[in-house]
């Protein structure tokens, strides 16, 4: 841990860090994820689709930035590459597919992941007593709450 004069006691400060990186693995591999269904989405709604997961990949690199400062502020070390991210992420790795039904499937399910680890990590931090951190995830919860509730719906009116 980088010294710093955060009054958190560092035994908090590390396990926050530890917490946030983990978070973080998710969050840069949730974002190549909103690309990748963004980049390959096809069918009759491609483009309300495909401007849709654009605008989830603009506000998951907020949530990545944020997690990653956060980190920092705590006198940690961001483990932010692609690779850390990939020996790290709980995310499913996004599956190969086309239509626009899949992709949505397929966002719906990491999102709804990620939102899940998200909540953990509030109580985690809140337990912790790091406040701040408990209010990090809790602003990213409701930001892909948001966001699954709109993907979701493109599949619910056919149900």
């Amino acid at each position: 841990m980088i010294r710093t004069k955060n009054d958190l006691p560092e035994p908090i400060r590390a396990s926050m860090a530890e917490l946030l990186n983990a978070r973080l693995a998710d969050a840069v591999d949730l974002q190549t994820q909103c690309k990748q269904a963004h980049w390959n989405v096809k069918g009759p709604s491609f483009i309300s689709i495909h401007e849709l997961f654009d605008d989830i990949n603009e506000d998951v690199e907020d949530y990545v930035d944020l997690i990653a400062e956060r980190v920092v502020q705590l006198g940690g070390f961001a483990e932010g590459t692609a690779r850390m991210a990939a020996k790290r992420s709980t995310l499913a790795e996004y599956p190969r597919v086309h239509s626009g039904r899949e992709h949505v499937d397929a966002l719906s399910t990491a999102l709804a992941t990620f939102a899940k680890t998200a909540r953990a990590a509030i109580d985690s931090a809140d337990g912790a007593g790091d406040k701040d951190t408990a209010d990090v995830f809790t602003e990213i919860s409701r930001g892909v709450d948001k966001w699954l509730w709109f993907v979701e719906a493109h599949m619910q009116a056919d149900r």
